[in-house]
């Protein structure tokens, strides 16, 4: 679809000007919040699934982050080299093996959370009153509703 095209869509509809909106918005404040040190993004992800759910198969990991298993591999490959990950047999089926966060891994993704959060706060508290706060709080309820599965 040509850009005049997409413009006029959006014009028409305005749910999909607002799905665009939002998408462009969650895009670049995303983008925002990253920090250049630490692991890529598709690595602090792996780390935040196994904060949530302890241990988990390649496959189950790949799953969640709607990947291929194979990329998923060398994802998990380089945690492990890096001694974020480690390796465990699963413990009802010995043909699987679950990938669970070591202690650094777990001190590494505390921190750089931990920075990312710092940085957001200040700008909350610098760049918006308390009205605006309590918006933001709201639209957040919102977004919840709309992106959870």
């Amino acid at each position: 679809m040509s850009d005049k095209n997409s413009e006029e869509t959006l014009k028409r509809n305005p749910d999909a000007e607002l799905a665009f909106r939002l998408r462009d918005t969650l895009a670049r404040g995303a983008r925002r919040v990253r920090i250049d040190t630490g692991p890529p993004l598709a690595q602090m992800s792996v780390l935040g699934l196994l904060t949530r759910n302890q241990a988990m198969s390649t496959n189950d990991l790949a799953a969640a982050e709607r990947m291929r298993p194979q990329s998923m591999t060398v994802i998990v490959r380089t945690l492990e080299e890096n001694g974020l990950v480690q390796r465990r047999p699963h413990p009802t089926d010995r043909r699987q093996t679950l990938i669970e966060k070591t202690e650094k891994g777990s001190q590494l993704l505390n921190e750089i959370l931990a920075m990312r959060e710092d940085w957001l706060a200040r700008v909350i508290a610098t760049r918006l009153d308390a009205t605006e706060r309590a918006e933001l709080k709201r639209g957040l309820e919102l977004i919840s509703r709309v992106i959870e599965d």
